[in-house]
Parts: C-alpha cells; structure tokens; sequence
C-alpha cells in the first residue's frame, strides 16, 4: 500500500499517458503525496477510468476525498488536441503546477527500412507532443508566481542505442535534450525540468517478455541489479523531483533503470 505523504499537498498535476504502466503508477503516487491528478489517455477510456477510480480509492484511505482529480482524452500526437487539453485543464482547476510528459508509443523502425507512418507517429506523440506540452504548461507558468516543474520519461535508450527501434531511439535521445535545453533557458523563473530513464519496467508495454519466464530472464540477465522493475518503483523518482526535496535538481535525467546504463558488460574485466 503507498503510504500517504503530504509534500505534493494542493499541486495539480497532468499525467500524460496516465491511463496504464508507469503514468497510472505516477497518478497513484502523486495522490497519496497529496497531488490533484488529471489523467491523460487517447482512446483509451476504460483504462483510465479505472486509474482514477484508483486515485479515489487512494484518497478514501488517507482521508482525502472529494478531490477534483480528472480523467483528460486527448491524442498527445496532435498539437491541436494539445492545446485544448491544457486549456481545458487550467481553465477547470486555474491552475498547473506539475507536467509529467509521459505518453509514448514504441514500435520497430529498422534503419534500413522501415515505415514512414509510423516513424512519424513515434516522433509526433513521444518527442514534438512532449515540446507542445513542455510550451502550453511554460506559458501558464510564467504568467504566475511560484513557477512549476516539468518532468519528461525517457529512458536508458536516451543514452543507449537500441538498434532496429530507430524513431524510438531518436526520441528519447531528443526528449533527453528537450529536458535540459529548457531547464537551462527558465532556470531563473523558477521552472526546473528533470526527466526520469526508466529502464526495463513491468508493464503493457513490455508484454512482449514479461509473461515468458524464458524471456523475462534472458532480459533481466542483462540488468545489473538482476531483475525489472515495478512501476510503483520508477514512481518514485517522479515524485522525489516533482517535490521542493528536489528544489535544486535541474535539467538531469535521473536513471531508474537497475544499472542498465552502467554497461554491464564490463562487470567482468575483459577489456585489459
């Protein structure tokens, strides 16, 4: 059970992607340090009403109810529906005070060939949706006190190539310069912007492994810390940043990811 927390108390933040994996687990910890909670999702309607069924039942057990956590469709590939969530959002609550820009998608997109569709895709909802995002909230930030936080997922592809997954690669490795390009352009205006790099995470997305035991392990045998992580775990790291405990913390890329970015491969000397 996550533990109730107040160091989120009276933030309103929009979760991206929020409906499933690590965006549900973000929504849920966020409510029980105290956060009001909009949850994005793009056709995706039942997953979502469930997370913000979660989020109340949270709020039930630590006292909280009556909150206005929301639930929010809108396609995080299309600027237009970018902007009428955002506006939506704030016009509801008049205020944001966190952006977590989680949504992504991941698909093969071999270098040597691969379909443009949805190349274009991967890069419009997991790189140029998160910049649409990332401005909308800005723009609400400065026009009033107290600044904000943004937070972008990553991942340990940000820094480690995945070959035949080329748009995904790309975007992460943008999202990365995203994060500390804007960090360093509002760091006076008491905007900061972190991401997290999750590495391999129990969730929808990794179904493709993590039901085969067989597979499961040939994955976490690549994993210094010798297993995947829950999403409740990467949760975590958001709320750390998302909370004055980070008030110092900008433009970094937290690795959560079990030791994957530290090259296991050199564990054992082999090079010398």
């Amino acid at each position: 059970m996550i533990q109730r927390s107040s160091r989120l108390e009276g933030r309103f933040a929009l979760v991206t992607g929020g409906s499933r994996g690590i965006g549900r687990a973000i929504a849920e910890r966020f409510a029980a340090d105290g956060a009001i909670v909009a949850i994005n999702h793009y056709q995706d309607g039942d997953a979502a009403a469930e997370a913000l069924e979660a989020v109340r039942e949270i709020d039930a057990r630590h006292d909280r109810t009556g909150r206005p956590h929301r639930v929010v469709e809108a396609d995080i590939g299309s600027p237009t529906a970018i902007k009428e969530m955002l506006d939506g959002v704030i016009d509801d609550w008049k205020r944001l005070d966190i952006l977590i820009n989680n949504a992504g998608i991941q698909a093969a997109t071999p270098g040597d060939g691969f379909d443009h569709e949805t190349f274009e895709r991967i890069i419009a909802v997991n790189l140029t949706g998160q910049a649409y995002c990332a401005e909308a909230a800005i723009r609400h930030f400065l026009q009033r006190a107290g600044g904000g936080v943004i937070i972008n997922t990553t991942s340990a592809h940000e820094v480690i190539p995945k070959p035949g997954f080329l748009a995904y690669s790309i975007s992460k490795g943008g999202l990365g310069s995203l994060t500390r390009t804007l960090a360093l352009e509002f760091a006076d205006r008491g905007i900061r912007v972190n991401a997290v790099g999750p590495g391999a995470v129990m969730t929808s997305m990794n179904d493709g492994w993590r039901h085969n035991p067989v597979q499961k392990a040939n994955v976490e045998s690549h994993i210094p810390m010798g297993r995947a992580a829950e999403p409740d775990e990467i949760a975590a790291v958001y709320a750390f940043l998302a909370s004055d405990d980070a008030v110092y913390v900008n433009g970094q890329t937290i690795y959560a990811c079990g030791g994957i970015t530290l090259y296991g491969d050199f564990k054992q000397n082999w090079a010398s």
